[in-house]
């Protein structure tokens, strides 16, 4: 994470925001100036271009989205979904391993229902990670309409810039956080694994 080549590298936190209204696109820029052809996609049908997309806009100008932001929030989307298909898993074969219920000596299962909770809890964390994607662009557009709207007012180009610093800090964090809960997983997973294999075994130990 810290080293140059990183695309989390701090030097990058305040260097990738691109605050320009771009004008938007003619139809010369679009289709070319040499060819009134439209391109086409593999199976034939119209690829759509960038000036239909601003065509009925009642602001035609352009933000850019911020490409190292969208880099790593795909990094960590890919190890949000690691995380939760690992939790899914470890689940499958604790609930596997789990005894029928009966009374007596139930001390085992209870710490397996703890386990259990943990993993959960560890899913739902990496569930609301993958969501600051989502929630990063729906954030940023608000803010990028009113750059559009009224350029002349430095405030939001400032406040852009600031709201994707807060991102690249936010996605370092992210990434530190799963960290930090495999890590708290791993030390569960261990210290009661025996019990966790057999929970009707001796029950002197508690969950640590």
């Amino acid at each position: 994470m810290n080293a140059e080549d990183s695309p989390y590298q701090l030097s990058q936190a305040g260097t990738s925001t691109d605050t320009t209204v771009h004008p938007p696109p003619s139809s010369t820029e679009t289709n070319g100036s040499s060819s009134n052809k439209r391109k086409r996609n593999e199976d034939g049908s119209a690829a759509p271009s960038h000036l239909d997309e601003t065509v009925n806009a009642r602001y035609s100008e352009r933000v850019h989205a911020n490409k190292l932001i969208s880099k790593l929030h795909e990094t960590v989307k890919l190890e949000c979904a690691q995380l939760s298909d690992s939790c899914d898993k470890v689940k499958l074969w604790v609930n596997l391993t789990m005894p029928k219920i009966e009374d007596g000596d139930n001390f085992g299962v209870q710490i397996q229902e703890e386990v259990l909770s943990e993993l959960l809890r560890s899913q739902e964390s990496a569930y609301n990670i993958r969501d600051t994607a989502r929630q990063h662009h729906l954030a940023r557009a608000k803010i990028c309409s009113k750059l559009i709207k009224y350029p002349h007012i430095e405030d939001y180009t400032l406040g852009l810039k600031e709201h994707d610093e807060k991102q690249f800090f936010f996605s370092r964090q992210n990434l530190i956080d799963m960290r930090n809960v495999y890590a708290v997983l791993t030390d569960i997973l261990h210290k009661n694994i025996a019990k966790i294999r057999a929970p009707k075994g001796n029950n002197g130990v508690g969950l640590y």
